[in-house]
């Protein structure tokens, strides 16, 4: 069987000179790819214990509805800005060019849930730094993070403190 790190394509100079972008749609596009990519992120979180799993649009969905399903627990939403048909909470935050602004059901979180969150990937860690603001101003405890993809030389790690990240494959570069 192959290696996971085998079933992601990495493409150089995209979408710039000098990046080398790491293309999780070549794992989703093989059966083999995509239940070792989901089985291999559900193992490195198999010993926390938590009440529900939280995944961003749209690859945290991806990889977030099965291990939801696999353990018999619920799967929240967290959807740009205007995508959400009830009440929603919001939080903004700074990208490299510009600001978003992520939402999720007011109702989706309960005070003290144990929260995983579970994502494609993390960079900078922007995006997983305004997740777990978004789901503690809800009262939401998050316990872990998984991602298929860590991207270490962008050093998204260190903006989420003593929050444990685990990441089935870690590339050393951008």
């Amino acid at each position: 069987m192959k290696k996971l790190e085998e079933y992601v394509m990495s493409i150089p100079d995209f979408p710039e000179e000098g990046i080398i972008f790491r293309d999780v749609t070549s794992v989703l596009q093989d059966a083999d790819g995509l239940r070792l990519a989901v089985d291999t992120m559900q193992e490195k979180v198999e010993d926390l214990e938590y009440d529900v799993v939280v995944g961003p649009e749209s690859r945290g969905f991806i990889f977030g509805t099965p291990i939801a399903y696999n353990n018999k627990k619920p799967f929240v939403l967290i959807r740009k800005a205007g995508k959400l048909p009830r009440e929603t909470v919001s939080m903004s935050y700074d990208l490299e060019y510009g600001q978003a602004t992520i939402e999720m059901h007011k109702d989706s979180i309960k005070p003290g849930q144990r929260v995983l969150i579970v994502d494609d990937l993390i960079a900078t860690g922007g995006t997983t730094e305004a997740m777990i603001k978004l789901i503690e101003s809800l009262g939401g405890v998050v316990v872990g993070i998984v991602v298929l993809i860590e991207l270490a030389g962008l050093n998204g790690r260190a903006k989420l403190g003593n929050y444990r990240l685990e990441s089935a494959i870690c590339y050393p570069g951008k």
